[in-house]
Order: structure tokens, then C-alpha cells, then sequence
């Protein structure tokens, strides 16, 4: 039988420091504590993003739509190695031309009584190869041009999207980060 060691996720105080790990497991309840964590937008070839529906069986935000992924970096991991592990296990997908869009990205957000507090860099990058999700991690998925990823949210109800990616959108435009479809 092979034993394998929880996900340890890197907690941070208010100006995002390290200040020590804890089990993935005991993180994410009614009081979450602050802790590191991104988001990555990835593009097709042809511009259009990568978006996913998060499993059903997720502890945090069951069955909604959200970015391409994401996910933690472990202690001592950089965002793009974390990025790259995430998009590889989750999605069998490589990650090209990754570049920060929104560094300092914070929030915080609950659903069914359970919180993501998180210091979240967001990055926008491109994937290679076919999306072979895990059934675990992702229940769909879908390319969309920007402006028609755009409209699907803004015509959607509150639980069908993330609320961090509501959030990293609208802040993505407003920095006229959109890429070039």
C-alpha cells in the first residue's frame, strides 16, 4: 500500500509572508485561514480561453465555472512550477508564455458555509495539447473568445461562477490585460 503525504499549504499573514504550512484537508472550512494560492487564465493558439467546471465533489465551490485553473503552491514552489503541476494534473496540459496580470490579488469569498481567503496572484499564459481533465478536479470544460466568456458570466446566476473569477475579470479588463483573440 502506498501512503502519500497531504498537500501542505503555505499560510501567510496580512502582507503575505510565509508563516507556516498546514494540511489541504484542514484549510478551507468557516474560518479559513489566509493563505497563498493563483488563478491561471490559459489561452488556445486562436485566443480563446480555456474555462472549466469545477467537479461536483469539490470541497470548495462544487460544479462552478471558473478559469482554466488553479490551485497552491507548496512551500518553497513558484507560482509557475505550481501553475505548470496544477494544469498537468488536473488537465494533462502544458503552460507556455506565462506572465503575472494581477500580483497582488486578495479576496475572500463563502459558499455553503465554506471560505477561500486567499493572497491569489492571477497569471495569464497559454496551454498546449488536448484537455484530458480528471474527473476529480474538472467536470467540463470549454474554449471561449474573451467578449463571449465575458457575456456568459454577466448573464449568468451568482453560484455558476466563481466568485474570484467574476472578480479577476472585470480587474483583468480594467487593466487592459484582454488578450488579442
Amino acid at each position: 500500500m502506498t501512503v502519500t503525504a497531504a498537500e501542505l499549504i503555505v499560510l501567510v499573514d496580512d502582507d503575505g509572508a510565509p508563516i507556516g504550512t498546514m494540511p489541504k484537508p484542514l484549510v478551507h472550512h468557516g474560518e479559513t485561514p489566509l493563505h497563498r494560492a493563483f488563478s491561471a487564465y490559459l489561452f488556445a493558439d486562436d485566443g480563446r480561453l480555456l474555462v472549466t467546471r469545477r467537479a461536483e465533489d469539490k470541497q470548495t465551490f462544487p460544479g462552478m465555472w471558473t478559469n482554466t485553473v488553479c490551485g497552491h503552491p507548496g512551500p518553497g514552489e513558484d507560482d509557475a512550477a505550481a501553475i505548470a503541476r496544477r494544469a498537468a494534473q488536473e488537465l494533462g496540459l502544458q503552460v507556455a508564455d506565462l506572465r503575472p496580470a494581477l500580483p497582488g490579488y486578495r479576496y475572500r469569498a463563502e459558499f455553503r458555509g465554506v471560505v477561500e481567503n486567499e493572497v491569489c496572484p492571477v497569471y495569464l499564459g497559454r496551454f498546449t495539447g488536448t484537455p484530458d481533465p480528471d474527473p476529480s478536479e474538472v467536470g467540463e470544460w470549454e474554449l471561449l473568445g474573451w467578449a463571449d466568456f465575458r457575456r456568459r458570466q454577466e448573464a449568468s446566476q451568482f453560484d455558476e461562477w466563481s466568485p474570484w473569477c467574476r472578480e479577476q475579470a472585470r480587474l483583468i479588463e480594467q487593466a487592459g490585460l484582454v488578450p488579442a483573440a
